[in-house]
């Protein structure tokens, strides 16, 4: 098992949800993608469209300012 780090904290929705779903893509399955993203849109979509999607989200966190981290398991 590996973990994967995406910083989407520039990108606009829907690019954010767009590019975590392309990265998870290439991961293999059981592999944890750690994503960076900004709060408001980013934040309320990508967890809620992973899930969506069947992923498992592992947790959200706050790490500084408006970055947020989302953690979701392949």
């Amino acid at each position: 098992m590996a973990t994967h780090t995406l910083d989407i904290t520039k990108e606009h929705c829907p690019m954010t949800f767009v590019k975590t779903k392309l990265k998870l893509a290439q991961i293999a399955e059981g592999d944890i993608l750690e994503v960076l993203l900004t709060e408001g849109e980013p934040l309320n979509n990508v967890p809620k469209s992973a899930k969506e999607q069947g992923y498992n989200v592992l947790s959200v966190e706050h790490v500084d300012g408006n970055i947020h981290k989302v953690t979701i398991k392949k």
